[in-house]
Formats: C-alpha cells, sequence, structure tokens
C-alpha cells in the first residue's frame, strides 16, 4: 500500500539545514511512501477572529493537511522550541475549535541542528501533537548533528552510515503509518 505523507520543513529559509535534511528523507524514503511539501510561509498569524471568515490560504492549507495520510515534521530548534511560523501553522490546521485537521494522523519528527540538536523543540512539538490526537512515532528518535558537507542541498548523503540510519528511520515512519491507518 502507498500513504502519502505531507512534510513540513520548520524553517522558511531556503537555505536551512532541516530542508536539506527532509530533501535526503524524501530521496531515502522507502516506495510505499509518497512525500509532498506542505507550504505555509504565506499564513497570516492564526487570529480567532477569522474563524467565521476563513482565510483563502488556510482553506488551501487545511485542504493540502487533508488529502494526505501522514505528516513528517521536519525542524530546526529556536530558543529551546519550535519556530514560530511553524506553530502558526500548526494553530490554522487544528482551528477552529472541532476542525482539528490532525487528529487520528500519523505524526514523526526528526530535526537537524549545528549544536545541541533539536530534542527539547521535538519534545514540545510532540507535546503540541499529543494534545491535538495525532499518533507520534516515538522510536527511533532523530536528532541529527549537521556538518558542512553531510548533505547537499538535493537530498545526497556523503556518510554511508548516516544515510542507512535514514533509511531506517523513514522505513520505521512507515511502519507506524500503517500500523496507526490499518483497518481504516
Amino acid at each position: 500500500m502507498t500513504y502519502r505523507v505531507g512534510y513540513f520543513v520548520g524553517s522558511l529559509s531556503k537555505q536551512s539545514i532541516n530542508r536539506k535534511l527532509a530533501n535526503a528523507l524524501v530521496a531515502l524514503a522507502p516506495t510505499e511512501l509518497e512525500l509532498v511539501e506542505i507550504e505555509y510561509a504565506n499564513l497570516p498569524l492564526y487570529n480567532r477572529d477569522l474563524d467565521t471568515a476563513y482565510r483563502s490560504e488556510a482553506a488551501a492549507f487545511k485542504a493540502s493537511i487533508a488529502n494526505v495520510d501522514a505528516v513528517l515534521f521536519v525542524t530546526p530548534e529556536y530558543n529551546r522550541s519550535i519556530p514560530g511560523a511553524l506553530k502558526n501553522a500548526i494553530d490554522w490546521g487544528s482551528r477552529p475549535a472541532g476542525e482539528n485537521i490532525f487528529k487520528g494522523k500519523p505524526v514523526a519528527t526528526i530535526g537537524a541542528s549545528r549544536g545541541l540538536g533539536t530534542a527539547m523543540a521535538q519534545q514540545h512539538l510532540k507535546n503540541i501533537l499529543a494534545f491535538l490526537d495525532a499518533p507520534s512515532m516515538g522510536q527511533p528518535e532523530g536528532y541529527i548533528k549537521f556538518t558542512d558537507g553531510l548533505i547537499a542541498d538535493d537530498g545526497a548523503v556523503a556518510d554511508p552510515h548516516t544515510a542507512e540510519f535514514f533509511r531506517h528511520w523513514m522505513a520505521a515512519f512507515a511502519q507506524h503509518i500503517a500500523r496507526n491507518l490499518a483497518g481504516r
């Protein structure tokens, strides 16, 4: 069975190391995963006053999530949490009350950093996703220490051990999706 997976790159920067990581994960994903990026940079700041006059950008954004079976978050860590733009996107996707588009969608989090990793950001993200009733993959975890040359812009991974870890991680995500969508 093929699963359509939407993925978020938590950084809006076109030169983001997490964009490189996302490109590598897409390239190394098992054939049963079809990955599509979910764009969110054009979303205005969430404001519940807009719930009754839902913005076209937000409606299109929610439709892009509705059209996938699962969601992958590839995020940096900003100030020991997730980037504000990513949190804003999650708020749009989960609002108004009772219209949470993430509910029941299998999710996974991974991230790269030049420093200590993205453990705090991923923990905060998992807390948010748990509240939204999106089943999150617990293992394996993916806290990638990024070094220059590790991943090219096109997603090519220089280190074979790292490439194998990414293949294994994406295969585990495919199994997580299959388990959570069985019987639907």
